[in-house]
């Protein structure tokens, strides 16, 4: 059922579901995606006794920043702290955290600077920590043209784009992503609604315009952001998820990221399975997190 609660910045809406007395797992969408990517492995968590969480990231569906001074950062260090605001809120001492793409950053910080918070964690796509400062160090043309989307976000006609066609643009996102997936319209447009949150423009543009040095942080998140530099290690139980069918990751997904993690760790790849794998490949998703929990 939808909850809400107040935590750190933000008014967070959140799915809660299973046994309140279970394991905690807290699940964490990306972009442009939302808590329906969970339907499917939240059914096999619960029915394996855990606690499940899914909330709206910042910008999505109904969160709401609490005050309008606020800056609308989407910046790495903020969905960390988001996350751990909302454990602190719901007195989550630690969990086993799970996401992708965005909201696989902000397990993977937390779990990297905060690893009392992590019990275990399941990251699809590998480590998903940026690293800034290496950020306009050009890539192969093979991995620079999967980024099209982030560099038209980079001026202002990729800001005017998303504002006027985010319902067209994020539904050809879906598709580049997840090639192999035939989703229907009605999946895409229950997921197309946590857009129209009135954030959520000002949050994406700034997240794909941060990540490049080409916006400012939010000063509360510097320390933060300076941490992570470092590019520091997890070393927390960990599964990493691939799509052997991702539209958007970079040649050789996570094979070379071992070395990011100092903890048992397992690297899966799922066939077939596109950008969105909770959603894609659920049972898949479901026995990760279950083998750290």
């Amino acid at each position: 059922m939808l909850k809400r609660i107040d935590a750190g910045v933000l008014n967070v809406c959140y799915e809660e579901n299973g046994d309140a007395t279970g394991r905690a797992v807290l699940l964490l969408h990306g972009f442009p995606y939302d808590i329906h990517a969970y339907d499917a492995v939240t059914g096999l968590l619960a029915a394996a006794g855990c606690r499940v969480i899914t909330p709206y990231l910042r910008g999505y569906g109904p969160t709401r920043f609490l005050s309008a001074a606020t800056p609308r950062s989407g910046q790495q260090a903020a969905l960390a702290h988001d996350l751990l605001a909302l454990m602190d809120a719901l007195a989550i001492p630690s969990a086993v955290l799970a996401g992708y793409d965005w909201g696989g950053r902000a397990v993977c910080i937390v779990a990297a600077l905060w690893p009392a918070r992590a019990s275990g964690l399941v990251s699809a796509g590998g480590y998903n920590i940026q690293d800034i400062p290496a950020s306009m160090k050009p890539q192969t043309p093979e991995n620079e043209w999967r980024y099209w989307y982030q560099y038209y976000f980079h001026g202002e006609r990729g800001r005017a784009g998303l504002q006027q066609n985010r319902y067209e643009f994020c539904k050809l996102l879906w598709r580049l992503w997840s090639p192999n997936w035939d989703f229907d319209e009605e999946t895409y447009r229950r997921s197309a609604l946590a857009f129209d949150n009135p954030d959520f423009v000002e949050v994406v543009i700034h997240s794909y315009r941060h990540r490049f040095g080409l916006a400012p942080g939010d000063p509360a998140y510097e320390n933060t952001e300076l941490l992570l530099t470092a590019q520091p290690r997890i070393g927390v139980p960990t599964v990493v998820l691939d799509g052997g069918g991702d539209g958007v990751s970079l040649s050789g997904g996570s094979e070379r990221h071992e070395r990011f993690f100092g903890g048992p760790y397992q690297r899966r790849v799922i066939p077939i399975a596109g950008h969105n794998l909770p959603q894609e490949a659920a049972q898949d998703f479901a026995a990760a997190i279950l083998a750290v929990a």
